[in-house]
């Protein structure tokens, strides 16, 4: 990484936008200034930190360098939030200085998400120095990320972007130099319920058994939701899921083994065949994962029968499934598990699932533009995650390509963030070479 690269990466790097944190909300718009300012100075592009809602978005216009009317649209989406960087004392170096050190980039957000903002900032200004940028690039960042806000979401419904193509450089692949191309994230439907039996809390010797318990009858309730001994939910939560197709079974056969996955994070399997069936699970079905219980008094052996109970449970939604659907679905299990006399007091609310269509000429023109700059075709994999803003360019017509060069060992979200400091120049290469080949897309 060369000195005036990491001069300039090191000054948003500095900027410590923690967005859960209130007392940096001006040093999230400081950095989603600093952006704006790339964009101006360094790429000749116009550029405003811009309030929408009650947060603010960082958007940027770049024309092609040669008849921006006829040249098609590429829009580039990155966040420029952090997480927090505590703990503090398992930081080996200050998280928000960037440091050099045995072949990698450390600092907080070097790989989530400041780095590959970086990257897509340099190749923009590359292209347009050399008179070369074949495409008009429509930038949209955000400073919300890292706390699941959607103003980005809402300004792509309000039909502000009109683009051919859409870039997301914020993920990464999961072995080195085997890039890959996420074609769907899970979506996320969020669900609250709470439980009342009675109207006080009584002595379990003298009631139990004989009168409901909440917390008993939230747990069949949850139960009834969850997956079965094969892994898989009740057939009425897996409505609509879109099967993954040859190729992309294919190409997760050639990740690494879902058994060695688990045990690189200590986990146990749910059930037998659970690391073979892995990349199906997490990429392609959906699951349900409680998430927190209240009832009783923990901690104290306390022989009460508790009349009032509450959990959070979540169900991640494969992609093609309706939130929808799925979710009035899960309230009908929840309260069909009930027993007569239990109220029930359920809300949920959620975010969609995303896909795009791996024949679209962006995801084809994306392969060829990796396989060109790194020397090998991407897999093509699904996020188990969500990202909502995904579904939102879906609806709004844009095939997006998501990737990026963040890597299992970059410690995301945990102290030690780093990102291998030559997928730097790779990166820009290869973000350079996406714009130059959606240049064949036609302009509308």
């Amino acid at each position: 990484m060369n000195e005036t690269w990491q001069r300039e990466l090191s000054e948003l790097i500095s900027i410590p936008s923690v967005s859960a944190d209130p007392a940096h909300r001006e040093d999230v718009k400081r950095a989603g200034e600093w952006v704006c300012d790339f964009i101006r100075t360094k790429c000749g592009g116009t550029a405003e930190l811009t309030p929408f809602g009650d947060k603010e978005l960082a958007l940027g216009e770049v024309p092609a360098s040669h008849d921006p009317e006829r040249a098609p649209t590429v829009f580039v989406y990155n966040h420029f939030d952090v997480q927090p960087p505590a703990p503090l004392d398992l930081w080996e170096t200050p998280p928000f200085e960037l440091t050099i050190k045995d072949e990698w980039a450390y600092a907080r957000g070097v790989t989530d998400d400041k780095g590959q903002l970086f990257i897509m900032l340099k190749a923009a200004q590359q292209l347009v120095e050399a008179n070369a940028l074949p495409v008009n690039l429509h930038f949209a960042c955000d400073g919300e990320e890292e706390i699941g806000g959607t103003t980005i979401v809402d300004y792509i419904r309000t039909g502000a972007v009109d683009a051919q193509a859409g870039i997301i450089f914020d993920g990464g692949m999961t072995t080195v130099d085997k890039p890959e191309i996420e074609l769907a994230v899970r979506g996320l439907i969020a669900f609250d319920v709470k439980v009342r039996t009675g109207e006080r809390d009584m002595h379990s010797g003298m009631y139990g058994g004989a009168a409901l318990n909440a917390i008993h009858v939230l747990m069949r309730c949850f139960e009834s939701v969850l997956a079965d001994e094969n892994g898989l939910l009740p057939e009425p939560l897996r409505a609509g899921i879109i099967a993954p197709t040859e190729e992309e079974l294919q190409g997760w056969s050639s990740l690494p083994p879902g058994d060695q996955m688990l045990a690189n994070q200590g986990a146990k399997p749910l059930y037998p065949n659970a690391g073979a069936d892995f990349y199906k699970r997490t990429f392609a079905e959906p699951s349900a994962d409680v998430n927190g219980i209240i009832g009783g008094k923990p901690g104290l052996r306390n022989t009460t029968l508790s009349v009032q109970a509450s959990g959070e449970f979540t169900i991640r939604l494969a992609p093609g499934q309706d939130l929808n659907t799925i979710g009035s679905a899960a309230e009908r299990l929840l309260r069909a598990a009930a027993p007569t006399g239990a109220e029930l007091d359920i809300t949920w609310k959620g975010t969609p699932p995303g896909i795009v269509n791996p024949e679209s000429p962006v995801v084809q023109l994306a392969l060829d533009a990796f396989e060109k700059v790194v020397g090998v075709r991407p897999l093509l994999t699904r996020a188990g995650g969500t990202l909502p803003i995904v579904p939102a360019l879906a609806d709004a017509g844009i095939p997006t390509v998501i990737s990026g060069f963040g890597l299992p060992e970059s410690n995301v979200h945990s102290p030690n963030e780093r990102f291998l400091a030559r997928y730097f120049e790779t990166g820009v290469e290869t973000a350079a070479e996406l714009y130059a080949a959606f240049a064949k897309l036609p302009a509308s």
